[in-house]
């Protein structure tokens, strides 16, 4: 569990953003919304990068960590959750919001 605890303190400080920056990509891309939405997301291999609020509850968001861990996923952090949720284009706050990955055809 300790090895666990680490890992996730590691992707968070490496993956945080500090500002919109990278978020905005939320706005124009296909994504998933919401913590459920984002664990399925990562689960079925299709999130390709996880955005996490900084002010979401952590037991809400610990099997989320787990997950991109397991997953080889990177997570990047927003400031809160309003500051997710908007660049989500919702006018609510989002805990979490994954980039999902495009598929292209042949």
């Amino acid at each position: 569990m300790v090895a666990v605890s680490a890992a996730l303190n590691f992707k968070k400080n490496a993956g945080y953003t500090g500002g919109l920056g990278v978020l905005e990509n939320l706005k124009d891309c296909k994504k998933a919304v919401g913590i459920k939405q984002t664990l399925k997301a990562v689960d079925r291999g299709k999130a390709e990068v996880v955005f996490i609020a900084k002010d979401a509850d952590e037991k809400l968001v610990e099997e989320l960590k787990r997950a991109c861990l397991k997953n080889s996923i990177e997570i990047r952090y927003a400031d809160s959750m309003h500051q997710l949720g908007k660049a989500c284009n919702i006018e609510v706050g989002a805990a979490a919001a994954a980039i999902l990955k495009t598929i292209s055809n042949p």
